[in-house]
């Protein structure tokens, strides 16, 4: 039984694994792309816009988060997931607001801060705008940042670039509601001059310190909220003049509050995080690739396990490469005859109490805070 919790941030949704008990940083409790598709399919699995794994860190932080879309893939970093990932925490630890976290990722270390009412503010460092950074074959613009003119079809756009430790391609129009989003989104995701491919957003300015924009997420498709897009948006649309350093942006999900500080040069986000449910996801879903064992617990597997010489969850995405000496073989064979030796009654028990816990503590700290608001 593998448990696993919701989370949404403005409509970005993800489900959370707790590994941080792991002895690899590299942790992955079994999953391979095709199980995380599966996981993220909103008719046959949970569903979801990625899956988030906290595991143990590789160096001064905290822990570290592991992200995958809901495609499978691997990205950087997802400013949403990571106000997401420090709810969870708080939720599952019990902390209060002012709890801080410094969390290791692909973009580096990102600090987020537990705030009031449900909201977390991100540290999410400095933005990118050297095109080999970000990475992007356009070219340094009068503006300062990657710019030029791409087309899709007959359609042509003044565009601008910048990185969050991920790509990101921004196009201010006059109508954001008027345009085609998965059409267009789906080309320029894949424009030549995005060779990592690049998360597309498109942006109508309101005001200095208010804009509208919608998001097409690199390996996820549409999704009501990108909090990393959001932050290079503000980068992008400050630089062309068309904004304060300061703003609103309203995303299809809910605003984020935008702040990117010119004396340190970081960019902060503030937005929400909520829990939506907590379940168990059950063997038969895995059906031959069965999951490793999350934490210890009241059965534990013994010996320990050596770790394989390689990783499962990447390498064998399309089938086990090496058959007559798998890695993984004894440590199926174990989670197999846990599952043969112990009842299914007694399964969800053991997670039952667990995801019991998690929930009291939740309560305990929504009632040291105060009322909130459903």
């Amino acid at each position: 039984m593998l448990q696993f919790s919701k989370y949404q941030g403005l409509g970005n949704d993800f489900l959370m694994l707790d590994g941080r008990d792991a002895d690899s940083t590299d942790f992955c409790f079994g999953l391979t792309p095709e199980l995380i598709r599966g996981l993220c399919d909103r008719r046959f699995g949970v569903g979801g816009d990625g899956l988030i794994l906290a595991v143990p860190p590789r160096g001064a932080g905290e822990l570290r988060m592991r992200i995958f879309n809901a495609d499978g893939t691997e990205p950087e970093m997802c400013g949403n997931g990571i106000r997401c990932l420090a709810r969870f925490l708080a939720d599952s630890d019990g902390d209060n607001p002012g709890r801080s976290w410094v969390i290791e990722t692909q973009a580096g270390p990102i600090v987020p801060v537990l705030q009031e009412q449900g909201l977390i503010r991100v540290d999410m460092g400095v933005p990118l705008v050297d095109p080999s950074a970000v990475p992007t074959l356009l070219e340094i613009g009068p503006a300062g940042i990657p710019q030029g003119e791409l087309a899709v079809g007959e359609q042509a756009f003044a565009v601008g670039a910048a990185g969050m430790g991920n790509p990101h391609l921004v196009i201010p129009v006059a109508d954001v509601e008027s345009v085609d989003l998965e059409y267009l989104g789906s080309a320029l995701e894949v424009d030549r001059n995005f060779p990592a491919k690049t998360n597309v957003h498109f942006v109508q300015v309101i005001g200095p310190n208010h804009l509208v924009m919608r998001t097409w997420e690199r390996g996820a498709g549409a999704t009501l909220a990108c909090g990393t897009g959001a932050c290079a948006t503000l980068v992008v649309c400050h630089r062309l003049g068309l904004a304060a350093n300061r703003a609103r942006l309203g995303l299809p999900g809910g605003p984020l509050e935008i702040d990117w500080d010119q004396e340190s040069g970081h960019i902060f986000m503030t937005g929400p995080a909520e829990a939506v449910f907590d379940g168990v996801i059950t063997p038969d879903f895995f059906a031959e690739s069965l999951p490793e064992p999350i934490k210890p617990g009241p059965l534990k597997l013994e010996p320990p396990l050596e770790a394989p010489s390689i990783d499962c969850s990447k390498v064998c995405a399309n089938g086990c490469i090496q058959p007559e000496a798998c890695p993984s073989a004894e440590a199926r064979a174990r989670v197999e005859a846990l599952l043969n030796q112990t009842s299914l009654d007694d399964l969800v028990a053991m997670a039952s109490d667990s995801l019991e816990s998690r929930t009291r503590a939740r309560i305990g700290q929504i009632n040291d805070v105060g009322s909130v608001d459903f």
